[in-house]
């Protein structure tokens, strides 16, 4: 490589550098630790996690080096839907424990630094929600009707749904419900699972009601929201049929995925947030495509921040992921917001086995066993390590998905009567779902549930291979995966990378090479090895057997002399 690099080109910057160091705003850099409660750390015994089990395990996460937390549900719900079905916005099933163990989990997070993000899932409700059951008891016509989409069906006498909407979860997007004559009645809108009813959000009372959600969270010490399918809650006036009814496209426009009712909801949801003291952040679960849309969810009086679903769903490849990285920092620094970095989370299949993957493979709907072109796992992994490199060496914030720091897989062997994901029911088992991103961590080799509790109970089955994973185990070896990601997030906090700028050193070909505040990142992406230049290496994706050039598939991080 020397002698042979074209000059820098240009130079990217972090959206608004120089104001994110000046204010400090916490959230322009911090790498954000997703909790998934249920399968975190189970401190009952009954083998779902809960929210003593995560209090009892934040030092590790505070010895990881991350920021913030982010957990996903934990309110009361049936759990049709791992609780992104809720029946009380505003208090803890017992399943994860009480509002007195949340407030303990906050204040001890606080303590180590760490602060902590709840999910709020404004879309729908669970369907035994108070409000909904009020909703079918009042009648069609009434104001508790209001509340969530109901309609008259369509032919002669309501027979068939309202539209063709199907649901994200397989099959159609409406059920019709009994009258309380017992006749068939109206049918309502689901986008998800049929007992997850969609709100109408063009009714103030249902703006109101999630203001004081909000309000009661924050009143408790929440540090902000992730906000689950901040894309759907306005729909198209009219609910016209949609051309291609596949809801799992989310990139494609349609008349119920990003429709521009949602952004005068979050401008009055930051106002709130902007009340309050201590930098509370929204950030957006939103499907959106292209980045110049998407930035539109983090314009200044709007939201904080936004997945970067399209980095995400990029293929392994240099030449797309310039061109995103590209693309992202352009797009969010037009509107002074941070890109959002994230390469895994409890919906998509986990990057230790998707990067493994052909870039044509069809991986929304989940892997199994079955899957055609299961990949090599070292091969994976060795990607995983290097697009994780890449990720924390950009300038803005990243999300974490608890497991990538120790390179857990997608868990592919669940039998199928242990499967609970919506979507393998409502298919009839022909999508393997979301459960192999979702089994309870390994924490320590030699112990019961691999150390996720003392009892031995797992509400999904972990893989036994995941023992030589657990993160006791990984503590000792230097080059183990967990070490790596401590090592990465240690660098990448001490050189400031997150409010950095990057130059890049080459603009084409297999390898990945820029520059960000003193640190010189390379990613071989190619089928052969390439020399590196003169420099100390400070990280490596993998322990290099010749310290002049990088592998395929790796990435380092370097000071250059």
């Amino acid at each position: 490589m020397k002698g042979k690099h074209v000059t820098m080109t240009s130079i990217e910057h972090a959206p608004n550098a120089a104001r994110a160091t000046a204010t400090a705003e916490w959230w322009r850099t911090a790498v954000i630790y997703q909790i998934y409660p249920r399968s975190f750390a189970d401190a009952n015994g009954d083998g779902v996690g809960d929210l003593r089990g995560i209090t009892g395990r934040l030092d590790a996460i505070a010895e990881l080096g991350a920021d913030a937390v982010w957990l996903s549900p934990f309110y009361t719900s049936p759990q049709n839907d791992a609780g992104y079905d809720v029946a009380d916005y505003c208090d803890v099933d017992p399943l994860f424990g009480t509002l007195a163990d949340f407030d303990e989990l906050v204040e001890a997070a606080h303590a180590l630094g760490i602060r902590v993000i709840v999910d709020l899932v404004p879309n729908h409700s669970s369907s035994e929600h108070r409000w909904f059951r009020e909703a079918l008891a009042a009648g069609p016509g009434s104001a508790e009707r209001s509340r969530y989409i109901f309609r008259d069906g369509r032919g002669e006498a309501g027979e068939l749904p309202p539209n063709n909407w199907q649901s994200t979860f397989d099959g159609r997007a409406w059920t019709r419900v009994a009258e309380a004559d017992g006749q068939p009645g109206q049918w309502y809108l689901h986008l998800f699972d049929s007992s997850q009813p969609d709100f109408d959000w063009s009714n103030r009372w249902v703006q109101e009601r999630f203001l004081e959600i909000l309000r009661f969270w924050l009143d408790r010490g929440v540090d902000g929201f992730r906000v689950d399918v901040a894309h759907g809650l306005d729909k198209e006036h009219g609910l016209p049929d949609y051309d291609q009814p596949d809801l799992t496209d989310f990139f494609r426009p349609s008349p119920h995925w990003a429709q521009p009712g949602v952004h005068a909801i979050y401008r009055e949801w930051r106002a709130l947030l902007d009340d309050y003291a201590g930098d509370r952040v929204l950030c957006a679960e939103a499907w959106v495509s292209p980045l110049t849309s998407l930035s539109d969810w983090v314009r200044p009086d709007e939201m904080h921040q936004a997945f970067n679903f399209v980095y995400l769903a990029t293929s392994w490849d240099a030449e797309e992921l310039r061109r995103v990285i590209r693309d992202s920092l352009a797009a969010f620094g037009a509107v002074g917001a941070p890109s959002t970095w994230v390469l895994s989370n409890h919906d998509v299949v986990r990057h230790a086995t998707r990067l493994g993957f052909a870039a044509d493979a069809e991986l929304f709907h989940g892997i199994g066993p079955s899957t055609p072109g299961l990949p090599d796992p070292a091969t994976a992994l060795r990607r995983a390590r290097a697009a994780t490199a890449l990720m924390l060496a950009l300038p803005g914030s990243a999300y974490l998905y608890q497991g990538e720091e120790l390179g857990l897989p997608e868990a592919l062997d669940i039998p199928d009567a242990d499967r609970q994901d919506p979507a393998w029911r409502r298919s009839a088992g022909e999508r393997y779902g979301r459960d192999g991103c979702r089994v309870p961590l390994p924490w320590e080799a030699d112990g019961t549930a691999i150390g996720f509790n003392d009892t031995g109970l797992s509400w999904l089955p972990q893989p036994e291979q995941w023992r030589t994973l657990a993160r006791d185990r990984q503590r000792l070896d230097p080059a183990s995966t967990l070490r790596f990601y401590e090592r990465a997030l240690r660098l990448r906090r001490e050189h400031a990378l997150g409010a950095g700028a990057i130059a890049w050193e080459r603009t084409s070909g297999d390898v990945m090479d820029l520059r960000n505040q003193g640190i010189r990142v390379i990613v071989n992406l190619g089928d052969h090895a390439i020399a590196l230049p003169a420099g100390t290496v400070v990280l490596s994706s993998v322990p290099l057997d010749d310290p002049a050039r990088l592998p395929v598939d790796a990435a380092v991080w370097m000071r250059e002399e």
